[in-house]
């Protein structure tokens, strides 16, 4: 059953949790790892990769994260931030003249990054040929009429999110976000990670498949099919207008574009690595100094404020989810972002704590992926008594 079991001593639990949910058939396929004061104390891999049961999901396994990858996005952008290039409190216009369009001079990078912009998807249809042309994206989104009013509250760019911050890192560096994730991340941690897949890794991907949807309570069937089901403004938002359909994620030309809001491709011992180094060094290297850290992951939400897009509470920083009652991070100073049917890579500062799950079977949950939960709850638990 696990391909990959490599725990350090009082670590267990988190194994046990892992082995549960693989005998459970709740994980069909997956990968959990955890990092702490910059060591990697978890590292399992397990299950299965493909839909008939046959190839293991042993070490070489590659997972399609969802929206665990804008974590990624907003890291690139803090590296940016640290280095002079962007501000934070700047105009998106600043950077990119064409995005002030229809009446979004105004706009800040700090807004944008908090989903406060009302750019959840574009005006008018897009397929998906349209969908995986970057400049066809980002010029559809610069000449987007915002859905909402700027700053005036914030609803999930489940999609958008990617092509914006990733146009600013492109505006401002001249490299793709793809490309200066490879150059200024993964290179210098020696992890694998890929924004766009090169075509000879994509025999490493596991297929994606899903679980039943369960059956919710009346009530809460009724909110999310208001938030989620088809013509919602979730629904829109998700899809791109449509543009990503079922089964999209699946396909190796999806794999091979850069969808920086949702097709980041990589394992559970890289992100927790990566997240790791935001806040510590990790085998020499750190990625962030403590100031732009702290300036990255502070909350651009007013407490309480409803989602426009989900219906329900979200605390967002530039790009980060921070720790709240419907994302558990590991504490008060959590952070990181987690991904549709599962996935999740956060980071506990306090805890000197990093944890990332991937799957390949996604759960539809209503009050957080108990998977997820399990593993980050399992080695809070071990951190705290390390």
């Amino acid at each position: 059953m696990l391909t990959v079991d490599n725990v350090a001593p009082g670590w267990e639990p988190v194994r046990e949790a892992f082995v549960s949910n693989l005998e459970s058939g709740l994980d069909r396929g997956a990968g959990v790892a955890v990092m702490h004061r910059g060591k990697l104390v978890v590292d399992l891999m397990g299950g299965h990769r493909d839909k008939h049961g046959d190839v293991p999901y042993g070490p070489d396994a590659l997972q399609v994260v969802f929206s665990t990858t804008k974590g990624i996005t907003a890291l690139a952008v803090a590296m940016c931030v640290e280095r002079g290039l962007i501000d934070y409190d700047a105009t998106v216009a600043t950077y990119w003249p064409e995005f002030a369009a229809h009446g979004k001079q105004a706009i800040t990078v700090a807004q944008l990054l908090s989903h406060r912009g009302g750019l959840y998807t574009v005006d008018g249809p897009m397929t998906l040929p349209e969908a995986l042309d970057w400049g066809t994206v980002t010029s559809r989104l610069a000449d987007t009429k915002p859905m909402f009013e700027p700053g005036s509250t914030h609803g999930y760019h489940a999609l958008t999110y990617g092509w914006l911050g990733g146009e600013l890192v492109r505006r401002v560096t001249g490299k793709s976000l793809g490309d200066f994730v490879q150059e200024n991340i993964v290179a210098p941690l020696g992890v694998e990670l890929w924004i766009g897949l090169p075509a000879e890794q994509e025999h490493r991907v596991a297929h994606l498949m899903a679980h039943p949807i369960p059956s919710f309570p009346p009530e809460i069937a009724k909110f999310m099919l208001e938030h989620g089901g088809p013509g919602s403004l979730g629904e829109k938002a998700l899809s791109l207008n449509g543009a990503f359909g079922p089964g999209a994620f699946n396909k190796p030309e999806v794999h091979a574009a850069q969808i920086p809001g949702a097709n980041a491709i990589t394992n559970a011992r890289s992100l927790a690595t990566i997240y790791a180094a935001t806040f510590g060094e990790v085998n020499g290297v750190r990625l962030l100094k403590e100031e732009t850290r702290r300036l990255a992951t502070a909350s651009v939400t007013p407490e309480g404020e409803i989602d426009a897009i989900l219906g329900h509470p979200t605390v967002f920083a530039k790009g980060y989810m921070l720790n709240s009652t419907r994302n558990n991070y590991g504490g008060p100073d959590g952070y990181g972002h987690d991904g549709a049917g599962g996935s999740v890579a956060c980071a506990v500062p306090s805890r000197g704590l990093a944890v990332s799950y991937v799957m390949n079977t996604m759960l539809t949950a209503y009050d957080g992926d108990p998977r997820r939960e399990s593993y980050v709850n399992a080695a809070v638990r071990c951190a705290d008594a390390a």
